[in-house]
């Protein structure tokens, strides 16, 4: 494939350029790594998602009744490249807008889409997602959380954990077990829920970073209308591997520390009298990133080719989050280790301090929308046709499947 602009996309590319050039700083290394939870971050972030919905860019490929502007998917790409050069906020939309988004898109009706996608690409609301449990983690399929139909109403009990962002978030995206008596996979039911709602206690995880990205979600006799779900009673695990794909394919954009910043660190970091960049292993290790990231871009090119055909991304979004959330973690660990005993002790560089918290963010993204282990099983399975792994599970009722409890 010919990635380069075709002369359409470089005038499209240049517009780009020159409006983030005239609304926002480029990066330049020197970018504090702010909290999640930060309320300053999360106001400056509504106020950029607001500043491109007014100029058109929030959401280029929605269509115009929705926020958009019904750009191309390759629009899209080159939107995400130019604007991934610039300071700008990250991490409050994402969920929201790259996995809730295109379930509604897909599932809600017509009404529900005209009243909750713009206010989401506006950033008026804020999205989360309601999946991982205490007890169904990598297997989200065995979740217990519960949905009782009472009327034209679901009552909801249970617990969800590892939610990023539901402290601020409006409205969820939630997947519940409807009946234990089908198997698995087949007695679940997925809704979208407003976060306020009577009965829901959002409680923060304090987190090694210092950090509360995550929190723990409780529902006791939490109400959902039936009007209120996505797809039909039982197809809460279709809906559900819409989202995986998409979150796979959003987290596969690890934002941290990159082969750029390991590159200019090692120029300027001193090692036995010269530059860190004059020693072999270093220069390897960059070498090995460098090639990665290109994979990774040519990878998210061909996903993004997928979608353009209206495919929903399939295992290559899998590959995608292994390799970036993996080289986030290395790169943070060549920063920290350069530094030697000091490493995770020093604290007045902002530079050293990007290292670190990607060092320690990203196993917390090695496990977000499957773990490693998960994954290599899908790519295992459905790109290189090996057969599964065996499951004790398969062809039973949820209720008779063997627990810790039994």
């Amino acid at each position: 494939m010919d990635f380069n602009d075709t002369p359409d996309q470089a005038k499209f590319r240049e517009k780009c350029r020159t409006w983030l050039e005239n609304n926002a700083p480029y990066k330049d290394g020197s970018a504090k790594m702010e909290s999640f939870a930060n309320k300053d971050i999360l106001k400056e972030a509504k106020a950029w998602q607001k500043k491109k919905y007014d100029a058109g860019w929030a959401m280029l490929h929605w269509p115009k009744e929705y926020g958009g502007i019904g750009a191309t998917p390759i629009e899209r790409i080159v939107w995400a490249n130019e604007e991934a050069k610039f300071n700008v906020p990250k991490g409050i939309f994402e969920i929201g807008l790259g996995m809730c988004g295109p379930v509604m898109m897909t599932y809600a009706t017509e009404e529900q889409k005209e009243r909750y996608l713009p206010p989401m690409a506006e950033g008026k609301e804020i999205w989360c997602q309601l999946f991982s449990e205490p007890s169904a983690g990598s297997d989200v399929a065995g979740l217990r959380s519960k949905a009782i139909k009472k009327g034209d109403k679901w009552v909801v009990n249970g617990q969800k954990v590892w939610t990023s962002g539901a402290h601020f978030s409006d409205f969820g995206i939630l997947v519940v077990r409807h009946d234990p008596e089908l198997e698995k996979h087949k007695g679940l039911t997925f809704f979208f829920v407003d976060m306020k709602s009577p009965g829901i206690e959002v409680k923060p995880i304090k987190q090694i970073t210092g950090g509360s990205s995550f929190n723990e979600v409780y529902f006791t006799d939490v109400e959902i209308p039936d009007s209120q779900r996505l797809g039909e009673i039982g197809d809460g695990w279709k809906v559900a591997i819409t989202t995986l794909m998409n979150e796979r394919l959003a987290v596969g954009d690890a934002d941290g520390a990159d082969v750029e910043d390991a590159f200019k660190w090692a120029k300027n970091q001193d090692s036995l009298g010269e530059p860190l960049l004059n020693n072999t292993a270093a220069r390897e290790s960059i070498a090995d990133w460098y090639c990665e990231a290109s994979g990774l871009k040519n990878t998210k090119l061909r996903t993004m080719s997928a979608l353009s055909k209206g495919d929903t991304p399939g295992p290559e979004a899998s590959i995608t989050k292994i390799v970036s959330a993996a080289k986030l973690q290395d790169i943070g660990n060549f920063g920290i280790d350069s530094l030697d005993m000091a490493g995770m002790l020093k604290t007045d560089s902002e530079d050293i301090k990007r290292f670190q918290n990607a060092w320690l963010g990203a196993p917390g993204l090695r496990i977000a929308g499957g773990t490693d282990e998960i994954l290599r099983n899908v790519i295992a399975e459905r790109v290189l046709g090996l057969p599964q792994d065996p499951r004790a599970d398969k062809g039973i009722a949820y209720k008779d499947i063997p627990s810790g409890k039994n």
